[in-house]
């Protein structure tokens, strides 16, 4: 029975090309194999998606379609998405499965819902939210456990709920089917002994967490915001950078700001972004590994973001951030969202400046441009769960439960100083952000 369940379930991995995210996938892999080769001498493919496409866009699963079509012809198939940090117990899952008639449509995981229409889902659902359901990726990755139909379907993935839209496909296909066995549980709780997955530490380190003085903060701001936003910055994550400035249309010694001599615009901001990096490899500033560009009314944990940053390596060419993407599967590309803050290592802003890519207009959306001149380039963008280009309240409860958030976006509506203070301030911890740790779980 083990050995035919197997020959019908295929794992794909949505790993991504960086090191430290090719490392986690194999692990990963390896940790299956070691599962499914102690019950059957056939383990099942376990793919890294990857591996399978040119395009870091492509989030979707076309590159594993032809893969899935010469091994299994027409033949049903579980398809199981798993992130990186996503654990499976193997054994836990079958049984999970076994409930569900595989000659039959499914679309399986931990559903969430939106409390409130929000502008992240592009105000789906707007008169009830929450009569829609989509899947926690974290949970089971992605499309969770979807089916046979998934081969028929291009199923790209900017967003959760986007996913559970196109595979319901207006009432033709499968709503999403909750499995109280895919769990988002930390990894060793108590009340995880009944699932199939949980998931590892929602707070990344892998060394000693990089110091403050090797990343350079810079924040784009403008006059009109110079009190109303700028003064929020100071209340809150400012006195954790060593090294930051104020980039503005207007010099402003109080604050300080820097006039870059760009123009204010009123979106876009591109030529102020690009002028930005040419500052950061000039010596204008000291040399540092790592830049973070940020909004005037982003919120960020900077000592969570020096923890995450421990996990990558600067000589590489990184972009860090939220991930998007634009006309995706029609030769578009991935950005990452400005709002929620983008990191780039030195290597990559470098590599950047040294193409002929440029903004076409001072006003033109700089994340957007980016994206297109590091696609262009062949070089990737790293994806974080744990940026955010809206506010809490934008966000499933669930989802955001079992984070330890880096950085959100957007006054509108709220008391910044009080969402940074329960979402981003650590109440309690030692001078070094390895005290982040318990104190961070505590407080979600």
């Amino acid at each position: 029975c083990v050995v035919w369940e197997f020959k019908r379930i295929v794992f794909v991995i949505q790993s991504q090309s960086n090191s430290f995210h090719v490392s986690r996938a194999e692990r990963q892999r390896a940790d299956l194999l070691q599962q499914t080769q102690s019950l059957t001498q056939t383990p099942p493919p376990i793919l890294l998606l990857h591996s399978l496409t040119d395009n870091e866009g492509d989030w979707s699963i076309l590159p594993v379609l032809p893969y899935l079509s010469l091994l299994f012809g027409k033949n049903s198939s579980w398809l199981v998405f798993l992130e990186e940090e996503t654990n499976v117990k193997v054994t836990k899952l079958l049984q999970a499965l076994r409930k569900f008639d595989r000659r039959k449509e499914w679309f399986l995981g931990k559903p969430l819902h939106d409390e409130e229409s929000t502008i992240i889902h592009h105000y789906a659902f707007a008169e009830n939210p929450s009569i829609f359901k989509y899947p926690d990726f974290s949970a089971g990755h992605r499309l969770q456990l979807p089916i046979s139909a998934c081969l028929k379907k291009k199923c790209y993935l900017p967003m959760l709920l986007q996913v559970a839209l196109y595979i319901w496909e207006n009432g033709q296909g499968p709503r999403l089917t909750a499995v109280p066995e895919l769990c988002t549980e930390p990894e060793h709780s108590p009340t995880a002994q009944h699932c199939a997955t949980t998931l590892s530490s929602p707070a990344p380190l892998c060394g000693e967490p990089v110091k403050k003085e090797d990343i350079f903060v810079a924040v784009k701001t403008c006059k009109k915001f110079h009190t109303e936003r700028v003064p929020v910055v100071k209340k809150t994550w400012e006195r954790e950078a060593f090294l930051l400035e104020y980039y503005s249309d207007h010099t402003d010694p109080s604050i300080p700001t820097i006039d870059l001599g760009v123009p204010n615009t009123e979106r876009g901001h591109c030529g102020k972004t690009f002028a930005i990096l040419e500052r950061y490899v000039s010596d204008a500033v000291p040399k540092t590994r790592w830049l973070l560009v940020v909004d005037d009314d982003t919120l960020i944990s900077l000592p969570r973001l020096q923890m995450l940053l421990s996990c990558y390596d600067p000589s590489e060419p990184v972009c860090l951030g939220e991930r998007y993407g634009y006309g995706l599967g029609q030769g578009g590309y991935s950005y990452i969202t400005g709002g929620g803050g983008m990191v780039f290592s030195r290597a990559a802003v470098v590599r950047l400046l040294a193409s002929d890519c440029k903004c076409y207009r001072d006003d033109a959306p700089d994340d957007m441009v980016l994206g297109m001149c590091l696609n262009a380039l062949g070089l990737p963008v790293t994806h974080s769960s744990l940026f955010h280009q809206a506010r809490p309240e934008d966000y499933s409860r669930d989802f955001l439960a079992h984070q330890v958030p880096i950085s959100f976006h957007k006054h509108w509506n709220i008391d910044p100083v009080a969402v940074f203070n329960r979402w981003l301030k650590d109440k309690s911890r030692s001078t070094s952000p390895r005290g982040l740790n318990k104190s961070t779980k505590e407080e979600l």
